[in-house]
């Protein structure tokens, strides 16, 4: 990236002038050469890796890391649908000992750095001649006098048997994942990646087929006639919609706790109240765990949970100690801190709403405006400071500086006429100066400054709404589908494993302990279950056809180093050897979509007439595949 990108572009000029080209002959290579899963996620890295960078040049960094999305995109627009999901979804092994753990069914595991320096592979530094001992995660680009560009915290040049702490922290993520840790929005915002997501969200796409001990995460077409109908709890639509009824109860235990209010004693209604507190801070506390750092950071609404449990705890420790003190000063300051809740706790049960592309492009504009705020926000304290110590030192004899504190507060928000007012007590020579300096300095200078600034925030937001709408989106629908944990309870219900179950791993082995899990799970979600039942079957509310089809791509051609992972998903999707024959055309490339066995053997004209569609669409697209827009 850094060869091929020299001079700051745009990614309007990367994708659609000459300034591209030199992208070019990465992404053939790619196409033709590699089919390791992990490619994808490593372009993402990159581009992580160029977002954090420090730079004397801010703008080419930029470029370099638009150019790293520019080349994922259009390397997924060569694979086919499976691949597609393959390369989006493959979870980022877990090094240890130099060595990284397959999580591909038969895929062979990679080895490390040191134990092979010889043998070059699809798992190889593509950058690296064979040989060469790869450091992968030293920084992406030096400058003519040989000094490293620093990056963030996180990221930290590994040494030759260290992986560096970017990998710990990008481990067991996926593509899509990286790509909003990475603020890979443009990437994000696309068609084909955006069918994806689409298809995690309705639960076309599954992560795990079955409940039971063995089961292990993989994601897959859903099909409903050989999955476990418990697996339909981990469809993030389902929870959800859960999770709004789950704060729905929250805040009405909310509501009848402040309107009960009893000093005295602790009501059953108090005590629901504290259960669902607990469970909520629980079930945040595994999201976190699962999510890690980098990507829970990225969701806009992880603020509010915190400020939710925060308050939460603080209002149940001043509870218990006024009750333990017998003190009704104490009490009623805990109730003070309950009524504070209700800040947090409604737009919480709102947050449903930035599914709906306006009210979620208000989000991202929002944030943005907090931040421009907040950075302009130390020009005001300087300047407020320096007044307040002017006015105190000569009204000493006639104000305090709590009066002249709040007098200025209420002049900088509009009240100029208080400030005339006082002047003359401030200082009988030199108050009106001074108070005709503070406002023009406040309500004209610095007001008119902080609105251009939030106006230019506003605008440079909603010149990329779909993009922000779509990037808020899609942290949405993942946070849901992040966990790497077999059994998911629903809140309230989570507390019924951490009380009774968690405390046996101390006398009982894993196995036995995970059993108990998911035969417990099994026993409390059934009615969550009957009533997804139920949604799926209602012809009605949901079409039987309605799955939402990924993007029409053409499958690249298949190179002998192709791991046995992808041949493999063949035989998950019931294609018969007749159905693969026929579904690859003369060129290797792949003329047709997912289809079940059932379908193929039973629909031999559909068969042909797909085939010929897709000779078609292979010409069209790959004449416009260089050029595809969002």
């Amino acid at each position: 990236m850094v060869k091929a990108i020299d001079t700051a572009y745009s990614y309007e000029q990367l994708r659609t002038t000459i300034a591209g080209q030199s992208l070019r002959p990465l992404v053939l290579k790619l196409n033709e050469d590699c089919h390791y899963p992990a490619i994808v996620a490593a372009l993402l890295a990159t581009r992580y890796i160029f977002h954090t960078s420090s730079s004397e040049d801010p703008r080419l960094t930029a470029s370099r890391a638009l150019a790293c999305e520019l080349v994922a995109f259009q390397f997924l627009t060569f694979l086919s649908e499976k691949e597609l999901i393959d390369h989006l979804l493959f979870e980022l092994p877990v090094f240890q000992n130099n060595e990284r753990e397959s999580e591909s069914d038969g895929a062979e595991a990679v080895r490390g750095p040191g134990s092979n320096r010889n043998r070059t592979d699809e798992a190889s530094p593509l950058l690296n001649a064979p040989g060469h001992e790869p450091n992968p995660l030293r920084p992406p680009y030096s400058n003519r006098r040989g000094t490293n560009l620093s990056s963030s915290d996180l990221f930290r040049a590994g040494t030759d048997t260290d992986h560096g702490e970017l990998a710990e922290s990008m481990a067991g993520m996926n593509a899509l994942e990286i790509a909003a840790v990475a603020n890979a929005k443009k990437f994000l915002s696309q068609r084909p990646v955006q069918a994806v997501v689409e298809n995690i969200w309705n639960g076309e796409i599954i992560f795990w087929p079955t409940l039971s001990t063995e089961a292990k995460k993989h994601p897959k077409i859903y099909n409903k006639r050989t999955a476990d109908p418990f697996s339909r709890l981990r469809v993030p639509k389902y929870q959800k919609a859960f999770q709004v009824a789950f704060f729905i109860a929250f805040l009405a235990l909310y509501y009848a706790v402040l309107l009960q209010r009893s000093p005295g004693s602790v009501t059953a209604t108090e005590v629901l109240l504290y259960v669902w507190i607990a469970a909520f801070a629980y079930d945040e506390f595994g999201e976190f765990r699962d999510a890690g750092m980098l990507f829970y950071g990225a969701d806009f609404w992880s603020v509010w949970d915190l400020a939710i449990i925060l308050v939460g705890v603080a209002f149940f420790v001043t509870r218990i100690v006024g009750l333990l003190k017998s003190s009704g000063e104490i009490t009623d300051v805990a109730f003070d801190i309950l009524s504070m809740l209700a800040l947090f706790l409604v737009p919480r049960i709102c947050s449903v709403a930035s599914l709906n592309p306006y009210f979620g492009s208000l989000l991202p504009v929002l944030k943005e405006m907090t931040t421009a705020f907040c950075k302009f926000l130390p020009v005001i304290c300087i300047l407020y400071l320096g007044f307040l110590t002017t006015f105190t030192m000569l009204a000493r004899d006639r104000l305090s500086v709590n009066e002249v504190s709040w007098l200025l507060i209420k002049v900088f928000f509009g009240s100029s006429y208080l400030g005339f007012d006082f002047a003359y007590q401030i200082s009988p020579i030199f108050g009106y100066t001074l108070m005709v300096i503070f406002v023009a300095l406040t309500n004209i200078l610095l007001i008119t400054a902080l609105v251009s600034l939030v106006s230019n925030s506003l605008t440079e937001v909603m010149a990329h709404a779909r993009e922000e709408y779509l990037f808020q989106y899609s942290i949405y629908v993942l946070e849901s589908c992040t966990s790497r944990r077999l059994t998911y309870f629903i809140p309230p219900t989570n507390l019924l494993p951490l009380l009774f179950i968690r405390p046996l791993r101390l006398v009982l082995p894993s196995d036995t302990v995970r059993r108990m899990r998911v035969m417990l799970l099994r026993a409390v979600s059934t009615p969550f279950v009957a009533l997804i039942w139920c949604y799926e079957r209602s012809p009605r509310l949901v079409g039987r056809d309605a799955r939402p089809s990924l993007a029409r791509t053409p499958s690249r051609p298949l190179s002998a180093k192709m791991p046995f992972y992808r041949l493999s998903h063949s035989r998950e999707l019931g294609l018969a050897p007749a159905a693969k024959s026929t579904s690859l055309s003369a060129n290797g490339s792949s003329s047709a979509s997912i289809l079940s066995a059932s379908s193929v053997e039973d629909n031999p004209d559909l068969i042909a007439l797909v085939q010929k569609l897709s000779a078609q669409v292979d010409v069209l697209t790959a004449m416009v595949a260089a050029q595809r827009s969002d």
